[in-house]
């Protein structure tokens, strides 16, 4: 089998990457020429753009993998609202890219949806909620979605995983759970913005597994992956600054510039659909916060 993974060098990729390389794949990777990411994931790494279209048709039709997935995004939320005009062009029409490059050689295709498309839709949140999304990002994501539905109805076996928060120490240090965990691994102070916001948090680890059990199936379909527990930002500061010793309440500020223009309150999502295909998570909220404060005290 062979595995083609757009956004190869983020957190998933490199999770994707080695979990279909134990599985026997031959995969490769396609690596955004100014990506500034850290990791490199062990696969062959082909240099392009999703938002190439000419580029995307010729790697599929030289690779030829058996299974797409569309992991490369403009991936943060906030920086969506300073460039709408990127969040949509890589996330909505680079997807397009991809799903006309898929079905020229009719692979199979995951696409990688998020739980931000529900926006302010009461929680929990399942495969039959409605959409309600609060950002640049997310109503990007949402027309992404519906293009992978559409190209499914034609034919083309084409799934979106709606993942909810996941993280593990290679998550990007501009997101909230990294921030803070490595502020406190360090014992410093860290500045955040709603502290309220609640979210449900998964690791990267599960839910890799959970994207390559979808694309396992006999019919394309859409799928939640998450914990199914929630909590909010400032219990995740009480949990990682605890596990140091410290109370978070000496080192966290509140700054008001972070907040979003339209913050999204609650996600927590209802996995039972995944669960009934085989999904299981293996790692715990507190097991997760523990692993990324042992790497950023490193």
């Amino acid at each position: 089998m062979r595995a083609l993974i757009t956004g190869c060098t983020g957190q998933d990729g490199f999770y994707l990457t080695d979990f279909l390389s134990k599985k026997g794949y031959e995969v490769v990777g396609i690596k955004r020429r100014s990506c500034q990411e850290s990791q490199a994931p062990d696969c062959e790494l082909i240099e392009g753009d999703i938002t190439d279209p000419h580029f995307l048709r010729s790697v599929v039709n030289e690779v030829k993998p058996d299974e797409f997935y569309n992991l490369a995004a403009m991936s943060h939320v906030g920086e969506s609202f300073k460039i709408p005009f990127v969040a949509m062009e890589v996330n909505a029409t680079g997807t397009l890219n991809c799903l006309e490059a898929a079905k020229s050689i009719g692979c199979k295709f995951y696409q990688a949806s998020t739980s931000e498309m529900y926006g302010d839709s009461p929680a929990p949140q399942n495969e039959e909620t409605p959409f309600r999304p609060r950002s640049p990002y997310a109503i990007a994501k949402l027309a992404s979605y519906w293009l992978v539905r559409n190209y499914r109805e034609r034919g083309l076996y084409a799934v979106n995983g709606i993942l909810f928060n996941h993280e593990s120490p290679l998550r990007s240090p501009d997101f909230v759970t990294q921030k803070v965990c490595t502020a406190a691994a360090r014992g410093e102070k860290v500045k955040l913005g709603n502290l309220e916001a609640r979210r449900d948090w998964g690791h990267a680890e599960d839910y890799v597994a959970g994207m390559w059990l979808m694309m396992q199936q006999p019919f394309a379909d859409d799928y939640v992956l998450a914990t199914g527990e929630t909590r909010s930002v400032y219990e995740l500061c009480e949990v990682a600054y605890g596990m140091v010793g410290k109370h978070y309440l000496d080192y966290v500020e509140v700054d008001t510039t972070l907040f979003r223009p339209t913050e999204v309150e609650h996600l927590c999502g209802n996995p039972k659909k995944a669960e009934a295909i085989g999904w299981r998570r293996k790692h715990s909220f507190y097991s997760l916060v523990g692993e990324m404060i042992a790497a950023a005290s490193k």
